[in-house]
């Protein structure tokens, strides 16, 4: 018996995500220099833009 091909869910969940969690936030605002772990919070962070693959 085979798998209706509606019900295959491999290809959906590769997607893009649209956000970005607070490590990869905080690695993308130290890079452009824009957060200092030694003065500035990790919470209330700007928002940034997700790197697209």
């Amino acid at each position: 018996m085979s798998l209706d091909p509606s019900l295959k869910t491999k290809d959906k969940l590769a997607g893009v995500r649209s956000v970005m969690k607070r490590a990869e936030r905080i690695a993308k605002l130290s890079n452009d220099k824009r957060f200092d772990p030694k003065k500035d919070a990790a919470l209330g962070l700007p928002k940034t833009k997700p790197v697209s693959k």
